[in-house]
């Protein structure tokens, strides 16, 4: 039996879904999008679109998930 934890990586078990919507609690759409300048957060903002476009896009979510990581270490 293999145990598929993940004990070094912060991020596991947390939904993108819900690192969006902390972020966008956190700092609302604006700051996000200007943390992060890219037009899922500055044009038309919703967690929706964010999500498929992060989904999508492996750069813009690293960039989504190390903000995050920043945000929760602070």
């Amino acid at each position: 039996m293999t145990d598929n934890t993940q004990p070094n990586n912060p991020l596991h078990g947390i939904k993108l879904a819900a690192i969006v919507e902390y972020l966008v609690e956190e700092y609302g759409w604006d700051e996000l999008g200007y943390q992060i300048n890219i037009r899922c957060f500055n044009e038309n903002p919703s967690v929706k679109s964010s999500l498929t476009f992060l989904r999508r896009t492996p750069w813009a979510r690293e960039k989504v998930e190390q903000l995050y990581l920043r945000t929760i270490s602070r």
